[in-house]
């Protein structure tokens, strides 16, 4: 019982770890673009009771909008790419990345237009036009219709937002009501634009095959009743059942968008490479077919000895190059410590052995020189003597070795020898010592840089973040590639109201909002790094601003490239 106890603890807290562990490689969802008006007023709460909420259902609304424009936007620049490609590419593209039943369907149609038009690619190159003019046309008129939306909706907030600060006989009126009704009737207004008939592709590669008959998928909306529509002054439950319909209507978006995207979306990268997928299938295949036949299945044990050979070789190389290293790098400084009492006994004893030469060079030159001598010389003058009298004594050296100081001066260069060799005896061992552990060192470093490339490529992989949110020259340049498109937009959004083209504004407007949520989102986690995101922030937001003159923008977006870091070019190397 308590030892089921103790195991259904330890369970816990070992899933509780685990979990908190696994959660530090999730990857955060990215914080989109916020609204201008980011907290409901007290003033717009004191005539709007029970809509409090509006704001974040504004918010809501703002951010699947824009994810779905993403959505669409991804495939509509893949197929625009297609557009803009050589015909070689087109054909490529037809032959080989769209599968193998396609390709299948190529060579038919090669074959027959090689009999039919003397043309191996003519009937290829048609079949491409009207499959990428087909998908760019029906995407891009997606995406305008998306963008007059999510341009509508922050521009009603601005709207509210500017209703907010006028003075409070306005509100006392009931304006603030009047103004969040209008808001929530342009965006109903906006949303029902997308109603319609959508035509299907006439062909595709899903598996729909080839039909020509004309398939089509409808969008309709809950509508609310027409007086409601058309007037202004709603209850708060009236004002509650609009923001409902609302987002009902967004929800079915969604869903419709899910199910008529995939018939225009580019190819996944399965069905793409589906010629490098199906090489490397049979690549394996083959390495499996051999494995099996060197295998104890094939009657042979030529992979028993491979795998018994590669084992010895990987502990032999964690021995020789881990184990043994480490040891040897870690016993040599702790017998660097140890050994320091044996160094200074091998000090003190060189320094008796100078001691000792010393005091018999002084004896020596005060029986031979004088006292006086010995005083006023120094040591090295004192061994010369010794040296002058030494070659003296040799001219006879049978009769100065009995009755001469041969033997004295002999003894003097014994002990200096000694001591010469003691002293070179020690600073070998200095060397030794310290050449052991450099040895030590340069065996370990190529196990130790192999080490640290694999934990970086790994440490890489975890915390890999592909586009703009990445580190590096490339994620930089896609950064500025978002600069770039939202100072098209502002730029394309003023010609457009200057040319009284309301409907392009609209679009234009949305299409700037979407670049500045791409920015948003590409640039936060750069710019927290560098302290930078308060600032730029706040700059991305009166980009939103459409009362903020285009001046105003331009000067603006020209700050921001030139003063934060994360915006700013790389230098480059030459």
């Amino acid at each position: 019982m308590m030892e089921g106890a103790v195991r259904l603890i330890g369970t816990y807290y070992v899933n509780k770890w685990a979990n908190e562990w696994l959660k530090t490689f999730k990857r955060k969802p990215r914080e989109g673009l916020p609204l201008l008006l980011s907290a409901p007023q007290p003033s717009l709460l004191d005539e709007t009771q029970g809509s409090e909420n509006f704001l974040d259902v504004f918010g809501n609304i703002s951010r699947e909008l824009l994810e779905l424009m993403h959505y669409v936007n991804k495939h509509l620049k893949f197929w625009q790419i297609k557009a803009q490609s050589a015909e070689q590419d087109k054909v490529r593209f037809m032959m080989l990345e769209r599968g193998p039943v396609a390709f299948v369907r190529g060579l038919k149609k090669v074959v027959q237009s090689f009999f039919l038009e003397s043309s191996l690619t003519s009937g290829l190159l048609s079949a491409a036009y009207s499959r990428i003019n087909e998908r760019v046309t029906m995407l891009n008129t997606l995406r305008k219709r998306l963008a007059i939306i999510i341009g509508q909706v922050h521009l009603q907030v601005s709207k509210l937002e500017e209703k907010v600060d006028t003075g409070r006989e306005n509100r006392r009126r009931g304006e603030s009501r009047r103004v969040l009704s209008q808001c929530v009737i342009a965006i109903l207004v906006s949303l029902n634009g997308l109603e319609g008939v959508y035509d299907l592709p006439q062909s595709d590669y899903h598996g729909h095959g080839d039909s020509n008959e004309s398939r089509t998928i409808v969008l309709e909306f809950d509508r609310m009743p027409d007086d409601l529509m058309g007037g202004i002054n709603w209850t708060d439950s009236e004002l509650q059942a609009a923001i409902q319909l609302l987002q009902s209507n967004v929800v079915k978006l969604k869903e419709f968008l899910s199910d008529l995207v995939p018939y225009y979306e580019k190819p996944r990268r399965l069905v793409r490479y589906w010629l490098h997928y199906t090489g490397g299938a049979v690549g394996l295949a083959m390495a499996s077919v051999w494995i099996v036949q060197h295998s104890r299945l094939g009657g042979s044990d030529d992979l028993g000895r491979w795998i018994d050979k590669a084992r010895e070789d990987s502990y032999l190389f964690y021995e020789r190059r881990l184990h043994q290293p480490l040891t040897a790098i870690k016993s040599e400084l702790f017998d660097t410590f140890r050994k320091r009492r044996e160094s200074s006994a091998q000090l003190e004893e060189v320094k008796l052995a100078s001691d000792s030469l010393n005091r018999m060079v002084k004896e020596f030159v005060m029986q031979t020189s004088g006292l006086e001598v010995v005083s006023a010389a120094s040591e090295a003058e004192m061994m010369r003597i010794v040296m002058s009298r030494y070659e003296q004594e040799l001219v006879n050296p049978v009769k100065n070795l009995v009755s001469g100081e041969l033997a004295r001066a002999l003894l003097i260069q014994v002990q200096k020898l000694k001591l010469d060799v003691e002293m070179a005896m020690l600073d070998l061992n200095k060397i030794l010592r310290a050449n052991e552990i450099n040895f030590a060192i340069l065996t370990f470093l190529p196990a130790f840089a192999l080490f640290l490339i694999l934990g970086e490529l790994i440490r890489r992989q975890l915390n890999n973040k592909k586009g703009a949110e990445g580190r590096g020259r490339t994620a930089q340049m896609m950064r500025r590639m978002l600069m770039v498109e939202v100072e098209k937009g502002v730029m394309t959004c003023q010609i457009k109201d200057d040319e009284n083209r309301g409907d392009d504004v609209s679009v234009e407007y949305g299409m700037l909002i979407y670049s500045l949520d791409q920015l948003h989102k590409g640039v936060h986690r750069a710019a927290e790094n560098s302290g930078e995101w308060l600032s730029l922030r706040r700059d991305i937001l009166d980009l939103t601003n459409p009362r903020l003159p285009t001046f105003y923008k331009l000067a603006i977006a020209e700050r921001m490239e030139r003063v934060y870091d994360c915006l700013a070019p790389m230098p480059s190397w030459t």
